[in-house]
């Protein structure tokens, strides 16, 4: 790590504290050279490689703003998105891959909606699993009917 007052190449960790969430770190440096002090933040990132090819940092808003609009008109609380969001992101970065296809995280959004809400699991499902008909939907709900 650099020194952001020097930019000597050196610098000493004086102090490291793992974050609330668990998913970054914060460390206390001094530069030898110049005696400053200064803090980093170090972030594990989760990328999504899209069908496009492009890859994008992975967004638990994201998450939550597509299933979202499945739960329109449903009886789902904000604090129920948030949890589902934050399963979603749990199951993904337990994988301890540093990156998933977008295919992935639909998979992950699929089963915590199921249990969250069979109707807006229906609506998110037949947009993600491409639904090209009747077939599917009456597929779909057989299954959710199976399961119980």
């Amino acid at each position: 790590m650099h020194c952001p007052f020097c930019q000597n190449p050196d610098t000493k960790v004086i102090d490291t504290r793992i974050s609330e969430d668990g998913h970054s770190i914060r460390r206390r440096r001094v530069c030898p050279k110049c005696n400053r002090r200064f803090t980093t933040l170090e972030t594990s990132m989760l990328l999504v490689t899209k069908r496009s090819g492009g890859a994008e940092p992975f967004s638990r808003d994201k998450v939550i703003n597509g299933v979202r609009k499945a739960c329109q008109g449903r009886p789902v609380k904000e604090e129920d998105l948030k949890a589902l969001g934050q399963k979603v992101e749990e199951d993904l970065r337990s994988r301890g891959l540093a990156e998933v296809t977008s295919d992935e995280v639909g998979k992950a959004i699929l089963k915590p909606l199921r249990d969250l809400d069979e109707v807006a699991y229906l609506r998110f499902a037949s947009v993600y699993q491409d639904f090209s008909g009747l077939e599917d939907f009456q597929r779909a709900i057989n299954e959710l009917r199976n399961d119980r």
